[in-house]
């Protein structure tokens, strides 16, 4: 199986799909660490995805290097934690979402977690392939 984390740490600028109703959404999003089977992002509670994500869970990130080798796709079911440290570890390592929430205790950020239950990988010499977690 793909190493998937070191390609999202590689290449942190995805698109996290979400359903809002029986339409999908997707926007450009920031992926912050991986733990496991745990790949970590944070978001405000006061933005429409935060509601989607709340309605329905199952969600999908896709991010890729400039070459295409490989694209890689996660998907499970996102949840929410509220983990002091794992927001002090989100602002400290990403000087950016540190500018937007200013402190852990902030009470519209909030992290979550994909739980990992299928990875998605495409490339040109590979073509597709799916891995279940």
């Amino acid at each position: 199986m793909i190493d998937y984390a070191a390609v999202l740490k590689e290449n942190p600028n995805g698109v996290l799909a979400t359903q809002d109703g029986n339409k999908v959404k997707t926007r450009v999003f920031q992926y912050l660490f991986t733990d496991g089977n745990k790949v970590y992002f944070c978001t405000s509670n006061q933005k429409p995805v935060y509601n989607q994500i709340k309605a329905n869970p199952y969600v999908s990130f896709c991010t890729y290097p400039a070459d295409f080798a490989p694209v890689v796709s996660v998907n499970g079911n996102a949840v929410f934690v509220d983990d002091i440290s794992l927001k002090t570890r989100a602002l400290d390592e990403n000087p950016g979402i540190k500018g937007l929430y200013k402190t852990p205790d902030n009470p519209v950020f909030e992290i979550f977690y994909i739980d990992v239950e299928e990875v998605e990988t495409f490339s040109y010499s590979d073509g597709p392939k799916t891995y279940t977690i």
